[in-house]
């Protein structure tokens, strides 16, 4: 949420990132939510959306289906794998039941039609940003690790196995625990180069290899924990059953 001064007290607004590639109509949403008390970041397209989204806290996320770039469904899917349960409201001129299906299974909170009426979109963002705030989508950050014989603690940034004891470097434990929250699952490789190192670069992709490289042997003691490349998307964290 953003603080804004009011009277000498400070109020928080809610903050929302809008995806609307139509300008008239994402104006016309900023404006609208806007007036009603909520912070509003319109991005026009789903590439721009994802980057803004990855250096910038939200609320709630209000996204179109039909974007250029990155449509909304692969934008939402992105955003779950960062990972982050910040909720989402799909908008489209879609009505076929199947895309509403897709929007819920991907993780949105709600799907509005087009056209709508600028103030249903308004409760209902009130709605879902309530469900939200009342905790039913919190979770604890996850910090603490157990892969097969190894303990990785995030916040320590400490790797054990038995009685020994390996410090991690910040980047060593950032990118070991996005592989941990995607264990037996794939990490998208751009993914994670936006999120450890900001963008993704050549250079970065090459320092990533390194980085890469050194968890492996970090790992080795313990068979049943590899880290495993997937040709053309990134890597997967596999821990087998003893």
């Amino acid at each position: 949420m953003t603080s804004l001064e009011n009277g000498g007290a400070k109020a928080l607004l809610p903050r929302i990132l809008l995806v609307e590639d139509d300008r008239n109509l994402g104006l016309l949403l900023q404006e609208s939510l806007e007036l009603q008390g909520f912070d509003v970041n319109l991005c026009r397209d789903g590439e721009e959306a994802f980057r803004v989204f990855l250096h910038q806290k939200f609320d709630l996320c209000l996204i179109d289906v039909m974007l250029p770039k990155k449509d909304g469904f692969t934008l939402v899917h992105d955003i779950r794998g960062v990972p982050s349960e910040v909720p989402v409201i799909f908008l489209t001129a879609k009505s076929l039941k199947e895309d509403r299906v897709e929007g819920f299974r991907i993780g949105g909170d709600d799907y509005i039609t087009k056209p709508f009426n600028l103030e249903e979109v308004v409760l209902r963002v009130r709605a879902v940003l309530r469900r939200s705030m009342n905790g039913e989508r919190d979770a604890p950050e996850r910090l603490k690790f157990s892969l097969g014989l190894y303990t990785f603690n995030y916040e320590e940034r400490t790797l054990r196995i038995k009685n020994r004891t390996r410090n991690l470097t910040t980047k060593e434990a950032e990118l070991l625990r996005l592989l941990c929250l995607h264990a037996n699952n794939i990490l998208e490789r751009s993914l994670a180069l936006q999120l450890v190192w900001g963008s993704d670069s050549v250079f970065n992709a090459r320092s990533m290899d390194v980085f890469i490289s050194r968890l492996r042997k970090y790992l080795r003691d313990d068979q049943t924990v590899e880290i495993v490349n997937v040709h053309g998307r990134g890597y997967k964290l596999v821990v087998r059953d003893r």
